[in-house]
């Protein structure tokens, strides 16, 4: 029986000083081989919004998308643990909406949900979801959601003074009961900081490499979006040019009457063939 990723594993993975690791997912086929893989945490990512239905930032998905992207993903993980981003402003506004739409992740499949940021309303709805059985994992320093106050897509941590005001929201989100928290586009001395002060794992997306785990987009990792890479994204796999490589061969094949072949075809029996061709003479 497959052994089931937890926050106790997480945690005792941190206590330890090893390390786990983090991928995006969103959809079955690609959750159940990162599961398969041996991918610890599935994050089913508001960077979908980008990624996987092409709008400029992940402002544009709302939670009804988030809850089929999250069936989806969970339906192809067995061991992974499930952690579904609440989109832009699903959790802002109040707390009962805020609870209502971590449920529902909850119920369709999410182990865990995700929010970014660490203000005053943020903290509450992190306390309450812990209060009704919702684990969270928080999200700091660049955080997407807030890309039109922050300015654009910069470095967060950058001084001595940014770095313990990350802290201390880090410890406030601890504090909350966040199990773990996403350091985004943080230096790498800045993070090893923040996670050497922390209980909880840290996980580095572009936060250098002394975070208890890492995370990548799954786009990004396996070469497939291409509109822009950042620069903390490593590729391991090229399928863009995987994908449109087949497409032309495919659209050659048709065109040329390569396909299908007599391997991908139907034939009638030879009684059934002869029956058709008697008829055609009538």
């Amino acid at each position: 029986m497959i052994k089931k990723v937890s926050l106790n594993t997480l945690q005792k993975i941190k206590d330890s000083g090893e390390k786990f690791s983090m991928l995006t997912a969103y959809d079955y086929s690609t959750a159940k081989y990162f599961d398969e893989a041996g991918i610890d945490v599935i994050l089913v990512g508001d960077s979908l919004a980008m990624v996987a239905l092409g709008y400029e930032t992940t402002h544009s998905v709302g939670i009804e998308e988030m809850i089929i992207f999250t069936k989806a993903v969970a339906r192809g993980v067995n061991r992974a643990l499930v952690v579904t981003d609440m989109p832009f402003m699903s959790y802002h506004a109040d707390l009962t909406t805020a609870l209502n739409n971590a449920g529902d992740l909850i119920k369709n499949g999410a182990n865990a949900v995700k929010v970014e940021g660490a203000n005053e309303h943020i903290l509450n709805v992190v306390k309450r979801c812990i209060e009704c059985g919702i684990p969270v994992m928080g999200h700091l320093g660049f955080t997407p959601q807030f890309l039109n106050t922050i300015g654009g897509y910069n470095i967060q941590g950058k001084s001595y003074d940014a770095t313990l005001q990350i802290l201390e929201q880090a410890k406030q989100l601890e504090k909350a009961g966040a199990f773990s928290i996403v350091l985004e586009m943080v230096p790498e001395e800045s993070a090893k900081y923040i996670t050497e002060n922390l209980r909880i794992p840290t996980i580095s997306c572009g936060a250098g490499r002394y975070c208890t785990s890492q995370v990548l987009v799954c786009d990004d990792m396996l070469g497939k979006y291409s509109e822009f890479k950042p620069k903390f994204a490593r590729r391991y796999g090229d399928m863009k040019t995987l994908i449109s490589d087949c497409a032309k061969q495919y659209d050659y094949d048709v065109k040329n009457g390569n396909f299908p072949g007599e391997q991908e075809i139907f034939r009638l029996s030879e009684e059934e063939l002869r029956q058709l061709m008697l008829h055609a003479e009538v």
